[in-house]
C-alpha cells in the first residue's frame, strides 16, 4: 500500500480525536490539514521554515476544524504548502513537492499541494485549504478530485494566516460529491434542505478559448447530464468578456493595449486578474511586510521575485479595486439570479510540468488568474468537478452561483455527477 511519505502530502502526522458523537458519518470520515491552520499544540508553519522557526506553538484550534473534530472526523495530520500561500503550483523548495497522484512529472497545484494529494492519493477522505487566488480550486483541477470555494465570508477564517483578507476563504477537498457535500453542511453550517432545480445553466463561451483543452472535449458530459436532469431549456450562453466589461466600468482603469493584444486573452477578465493581484499585494504587504523586512527570509524561486514586487505596492488604485469588487458582486448576481450556474474552465489546460519554464509558466499564469479572478473578485462560490482523465491527464470543469448560495451549488454538484459520469 502506497502511504504519505510516496506522495510527500504530510508535513507531520498527528492525532487529534473526535470530542462527541460522529455526525459526518457512521464510520469516521479522516482528514488532513493544510499548514496555514492553527492547531493547538504545533507551530502553524506557513510553508516556510524561518516562519515557524519564528512564531510560537499555537494556543487554540481553528474553529473550522474543532467543527469537523466535533461531528465525528478525524484529524490525521498536516500538509505541505506553498510558502506563505503565494503560488499557484504546488512545488516547495523547502519541504519537497507533493506528488501528483495523476500525472507524476505534473505540479500537483497549489497553495494547498499536500491536501489536494492527500485526497486524490487515497490517504484521507476530504481535507482542507484555502483559497485566495485559487489554491483549492487549481489543485483540486490537477490532482483530478472535487474541490469547492465557498462564498466569501461564509467560513471563519479565525485560526487561519490571513494572506489577503479580501479574497481568503477556507476551502476543502473530496473524491466524491457526497462527501463534498457532508464536510460543507458541517463547516458552513446549514440546514438539511432539499435539492433546488437551476433556472439557468450560462455557458461562458468566450471563457473556455481560453483553454488548451478544446470546447468539444470539456462540455459535452456536462451539458448532457444538465439536459438529461433539466432540460435543455436552462442551458444559456453568454460571451462573459463582453458581459464584465458592460457592466463593471471601474475596470476601465485596469485595461491597458498591452491586455488587449495578447492572442488567446479576454481584456476585461485579465483587467479583472490585474485588480485582484494589485489588492492581494497590497494586503499581503500590510499583513507580513513588517516580518518579512525583519526576518529576511529564505524563499525559493517565484515566491521570492512574487513578495518582493508585493513589499514595493503603495495604496495607488485600492480603492478602485474595492469598487471593482462590488461592481462584478452586482453584475454577476444580475446575470444569474438566485439560482443560476455559469459554467467555465476550472483552469486553462493541463497541469503544467515540473520545473516548467518560467516564461511558459507566466503566460499560463496570466490566462489561470483571468479565470479565477471571477469568483475570486465576485466572492460567489465556486467548485471544481473532475471530468475523469483526456491525454492521461486529468480533466475538470467549474460551476459557480451567486454569493450565499453554497448549499445550492453543492446539492447540484450532487444531483449531476452520476450523470455526468455515465
Amino acid at each position: 500500500m502506497e502511504t504519505a511519505s510516496d506522495y510527500g502530502a504530510f508535513m507531520e502526522k498527528f492525532t487529534l480525536p473526535p470530542n462527541s458523537a460522529p455526525a459526518l458519518s457512521p464510520n469516521s470520515l479522516t482528514f488532513a490539514v493544510k499548514e496555514i491552520f492553527d492547531v493547538e499544540g504545533y507551530v502553524t508553519g506557513f510553508g516556510n521554515p524561518d516562519w515557524a522557526r519564528t512564531h510560537p506553538v499555537a494556543t487554540s484550534t481553528a474553529p473550522t476544524v474543532l467543527a469537523l473534530l466535533r461531528a465525528g472526523a478525524t484529524c490525521v495530520g498536516k500538509t505541505v504548502m506553498d510558502e506563505m500561500a503565494y503560488s499557484i503550483n504546488g512545488e516547495n523548495i523547502h519541504y519537497g513537492t507533493p506528488r501528483n497522484p495523476c500525472a507524476a512529472d505534473r505540479v500537483p497545484g497549489g497553495s494547498s499541494s499536500g491536501s489536494a494529494v492527500a485526497v486524490g492519493a487515497k490517504l484521507v477522505d476530504f481535507s482542507l485549504g484555502t483559497d485566495t487566488g485559487g489554491s483549492v480550486r487549481v489543485p483540486a483541477s490537477y490532482c483530478g478530485i472535487f474541490g469547492f470555494r465557498p462564498s466569501h465570508g461564509a467560513i471563519s477564517v479565525s485560526g487561519v494566516i490571513p494572506m489577503a483578507q479580501s479574497f481568503d476563504t477556507v476551502g476543502w477537498f473530496a473524491r466524491d460529491p457526497v462527501v463534498l457535500s457532508k464536510v460543507g453542511r458541517v463547516i458552513l453550517q446549514l440546514s438539511d434542505a432539499a435539492p433546488i432545480r437551476p433556472t439557468s445553466i450560462i455557458i461562458a463561451e468566450d471563457c473556455f478559448q481560453l483553454s488548451s483543452i478544446p470546447y468539444d472535449v470539456v462540455t459535452p458530459p456536462v451539458i448532457k447530464a444538465v439536459e438529461k436532469l433539466y432540460g435543455g431549456d436552462v442551458l444559456k450562453h453568454e460571451i462573459l468578456g463582453n458581459y464584465v466589461k458592460t457592466n463593471v466600468p471601474s475596470l476601465e482603469h485596469f485595461m491597458s493595449k498591452e491586455n488587449t493584444d495578447q492572442i488567446y486573452n479576454i481584456p476585461s477578465l485579465a483587467a479583472l486578474s490585474s485588480a485582484m493581484r494589485l489588492l492581494q499585494m497590497y494586503e499581503f504587504k500590510n499583513n507580513h511586510g513588517e516580518w518579512i523586512r525583519a526576518v529576511k527570509p529564505d524563499l525559493g524561486p517565484g515566491i521570492s521575485e512574487r513578495v518582493s514586487t508585493a513589499l514595493r505596492t503603495t495604496g495607488e488604485n485600492i480603492d478602485i479595486c474595492y469598487s471593482i469588487k462590488k461592481e462584478l458582486h452586482d453584475a454577476l448576481t444580475a446575470l444569474l439570479g438566485d439560482f443560476g450556474v455559469l459554467m467555465i474552465p476550472t483552469v486553462p489546460g493541463n497541469p503544467p510540468k515540473l520545473q516548467m519554464n518560467s516564461s511558459e509558466l507566466e503566460i499560463f499564469r496570466a490566462r489561470a488568474f483571468s479565470l479565477l479572478s471571477i469568483a475570486g473578485v465576485s466572492g460567489f462560490c465556486q467548485v471544481s468537478v473532475p471530468l475523469g482523465m483526456y491525454n492521461n491527464l486529468p480533466l475538470s470543469i467549474s460551476l459557480l452561483a451567486r454569493d450565499g448560495a453554497d448549499g445550492f451549488l453543492l446539492h447540484l454538484v450532487e444531483s449531476l455527477y452520476d450523470s455526468i459520469k455515465e
